[in-house]
């Protein structure tokens, strides 16, 4: 059972890992801190009570009568029992006392020379115990300020990096649907190197790369069918003497088909050559439609919604036209459907419908409009991948989709639905778009 993935961005995920590791270092030190801030204290506190004891034991040998002062005490039965071993070896010391809840006792003890102990013990002063709380603040508001300050630093430098990717990434998308003229360096700009930099050259090499094998492989399918026009032409021409007979008639027929195969191959060439060009007329798009295709196709309904005068290559344009209508043919069912609306025109079938993948990806060569496999040595597939390149040549859209059954609920079935959307302006003969000029306002 696939498991639903969590999706971060890089911008959280490198903050949170720098909030992580700034937290982690803060607590250590806070905590050596603390633990050597407290050891200090306590030594000098043990510094402070021997020297207060030594002083009360002068004082004590020196009187008359001989009588413990200053909060000292002879023989305690309280004396922590470190401390009694350590004086029964005749030695002086300190000791600390901590208590679950509270301050911690600060004792010393000393051996006197008739064998008593002389010991005192306070609770650690409340002086070093504020000083030790508000430690304990400053460290905790430090720890806090260096974690928002490193998820600050996080997302900067994270946003900084997962702008360039999603740049990156763009530029991608962009090489990735047939614009080889975008460089993915170029796009995330910028005057830092990084990792993000060598992706991008290493993406950037590779269309290069992929970008000279396809204009060698199209080279290479030009040339062939170049160099198949003649023997095709020779071999019709050949069939066309042949004596009449159904062996006779199969020859011709697969003699027209191939020499439509090469025509199609070349013309396929020119388009992705890039060197086409429309040759603009101004046409009644509704009335052109519609004698066009009582001529292709007298089955189909023509409909005129909205009759619209475009710029336009008529030859082109009815090149379009047959296709689409051709393809509506082979692999949908009638009734064929063609729909005039202003500049956009509409052919559908009520067929299967495209299949995914040309829904996903658009025409391809050798690959045919049917969505039922066992179909498609009906047709050589490049119908839809020169009208795409003729819409391309005339700056039209060609857009594909499948219509939706009548109850709504699943588009197979529905029948095949390809759009032909016409530019206002279409690119002129060089190639490029026509310059408006506008009258001045008075």
């Amino acid at each position: 059972m696939r498991q639903p993935a969590l999706r971060t961005g890089v911008r959280w995920k490198i903050s949170v890992a720098i909030a992580a590791v700034g937290a982690l270092i803060a607590v250590a030190l806070s905590l050596v801190v603390h633990n050597a801030a407290r050891v200090s204290m306590l030594d000098n506190a043990r510094e402070v009570q021997m020297e207060r004891l030594l002083f009360a034991q002068r004082v004590y040998e020196s009187s008359k009568p001989k009588e413990p002062r200053f909060g000292t005490k002879l023989n305690d039965p309280k004396l922590p029992r470190e401390l009694d071993r350590l004086v029964e070896r005749r030695r002086r010391g300190t000791y600390v006392e901590e208590h679950a809840a509270g301050a911690p006792d600060v004792w010393a003890a000393v051996p006197l020379g008739n064998g008593d102990v002389l010991s005192l013990h306070t609770p650690f002063a409340d002086r070093s115990a504020t000083v030790m709380r508000r430690l304990d603040e400053a460290l905790v508001v430090g720890s806090v300020s260096v974690v928002l300050a490193g998820s600050a630093l996080g997302v900067l430098i994270g946003g900084q990096l997962s702008r360039r990717l999603r740049k990156a990434a763009a530029a991608a998308g962009k090489v990735a649907q047939g614009n080889t003229e975008v460089r993915v360096r170029d796009a995330i700009g910028g005057v830092v190197r990084d990792e993000t930099d060598e992706l991008a050259r290493a993406v950037d090499a590779l269309t290069d790369a992929l970008q000279e094998r396809i204009e060698a492989e199209r080279r290479v399918t030009a040339d062939i069918a170049h160099e198949l026009r003649t023997p095709v032409t020779g071999l019709l021409t050949a069939a066309e003497l042949l004596p009449p007979g159904r062996p006779t008639e199969l020859v011709r027929d697969r003699a027209r088909a191939m020499r439509t195969l090469v025509e199609d191959v070349l013309e396929v060439a020119r388009l992705d050559s890039a060197s086409e060009r429309a040759e603009l007329q101004e046409i009644a798009l509704g009335e052109f439609v519609g004698r066009r295709v009582a001529l292709l196709n007298p089955d189909a309904e023509v409909r005129v919604v909205h009759e619209s005068w475009v710029s336009t290559d008529p030859r082109r344009l009815e090149r379009i036209l047959g296709n689409l209508l051709t393809n509506a043919a082979k692999y949908g069912r009638p009734p064929v459907e063609v729909t005039v609306e202003g500049r956009v025109l509409r052919v559908r079938d009520h067929g299967p419908g495209f299949p995914e993948a040309l829904l996903r990806e658009g025409p391809s060569r050798f690959r045919t409009g049917a969505s039922d496999r066992g179909r498609a040595g009906a047709g050589h597939g490049l119908g839809l991948t020169i009208a795409a390149g003729q819409a391309r040549v005339l700056g039209a859209r060609l857009t594909f989709r499948n219509a939706a059954t009548p109850d709504g609920t699943a588009p197979e079935g529905g029948g095949a639905i390809a759009v032909l959307w016409l530019p206002e302006h279409a690119p002129t003969n060089t190639g490029s778009f026509p310059v408006l000029h506008f009258p001045d306002a008075d």
